[in-house]
């Protein structure tokens, strides 16, 4: 079968249809009507930023393909040996080109995880280990920082609870960047590291445990938060951040009475930086309900996959001593734990993208 009796199946309906609501919504986001309402902008402009790529792609296919028929035609007529080599030359390479515009297309138009281009809500909890889990859970929040950095991704810490010398009882982060989820969805679960803690005189090896939760960032017209289903405390943020924090209650704690989802934040300097990130991270949670009804098959994004932290529920084993990672989920062990600890997770991650790829029903968090 030819690319152009490939793109002219299935494959090119699809596109054409993509085309059509393309331009569909671009004369929508022209009315006044849409214009005129702020949530309807997004969730349409969202849609049609999702579609510019493949329909760019499209468009450039049908050019390749007018391109190399009016080469064929021209081929047809000539009779100068030179214009014929010529022609024959430039079909190649614009049959080249439509082989590789499809096969881009039909990659993009895989089946894909919907929150894939979406922002990040990431939580990190030390669990069983006490100080030691502290320090894990720090140096987990370090290495994503790191590896966001990597990517040029921006991070935005949204709320800490440190007690001092890398210790981290919790943290919440906001990642920002393209492919953020779709890189990140992989590390949701629980963390043990096997290692001698700084404290321990006797050179013995201490397992301890980290939570990660990895949530899809929601926006306002995916959840909607009424101010009746609120309850809001504000009061004295604790730890480092200047007198002010200290002496102001500028710390939110909101609870989601429907749900009773708690969220707490006292990052910032002002009451209203708390509660929008406040409000942000619990948005995110909501989400993640509506996710698990949706897609039960798939689990829980977050409660099913961090479990209780225990030192049997893992997803992955860090080593120190023998410089080794595992991940269990795919049986992969690698000896480069110092790298991944400097934001060098792209190769274990690559590997679970793989796997997800082959068993989503089994891989797919």
């Amino acid at each position: 079968m030819t690319t152009t009796t490939v793109i002219e199946g299935a494959l090119s309906r699809r596109l054409e249809e993509m085309q059509r609501r393309s331009d569909e919504i671009s004369d929508l986001l022209a009315s006044p009507e849409v214009y005129n309402d702020p949530k309807q902008m997004q969730l349409l402009g969202r849609e049609q930023s999702e579609l510019n790529e493949p329909v760019g792609l499209f468009q450039r296919l049908r050019g390749v393909q007018t391109n190399a028929a009016e080469a064929r035609e021209m081929l047809d007529d000539a009779s100068d040996e030179a214009d014929r080599d010529y022609l024959r030359e430039e079909i190649e390479s614009l049959e080249a080109q439509e082989r590789a515009l499809v096969e881009q297309l039909m990659e993009l138009l895989k089946p894909r995880d919907p929150n894939d281009a979406r922002d990040v809500i990431m939580e990190i909890r030390a669990a069983e280990g006490g100080a030691e889990a502290g320090l894990w859970a720090g140096d987990l929040m370090r290495m994503y920082m790191r590896y966001a950095e990597t990517k040029r991704w921006k991070v935005e810490v949204l709320d800490l609870d440190e007690s001092g010398q890398g210790s981290v009882s919790s943290a919440t982060l906001e990642i920002r960047g393209k492919g953020a989820y779709s890189r990140l969805k992989f590390e949701s679960g629980v963390h043990r590291v096997q290692r001698v803690p700084a404290t321990e005189t006797q050179g013995r090896i201490h397992t301890s445990t980290a939570t990660v939760a990895v949530l899809p960032k929601a926006e306002e017209v995916d959840i909607e938060i009424r101010d009746e289903d609120l309850e809001m405390q504000m009061y004295r943020a604790g730890g480092p951040g200047g007198q002010n924090v200290n002496k102001v209650s500028t710390a939110v704690r909101i609870r989601h009475i429907p749900s009773g989802e708690v969220v707490e934040c006292q990052t910032q300097r002002s009451q209203l930086q708390n509660r929008v990130q406040a409000l942000e991270i619990l948005r995110a949670r909501l989400y993640e309900r509506e996710l698990m009804k949706a897609q039960e098959e798939y689990g829980s994004l977050r409660r099913s996959q961090v479990g209780r932290g225990e030192r049997a529920e893992k997803i992955r084993t860090y080593n120190f001593r023998e410089n080794r990672i595992t991940d269990h989920r795919i049986g992969l062990t690698m000896h480069n734990l110092s790298a991944m600890l400097e934001g060098n997770l792209d190769p274990l991650l690559d590997a679970l993208s793989v796997a997800a790829e082959k068993e989503p029903e089994q891989s797919t968090p």
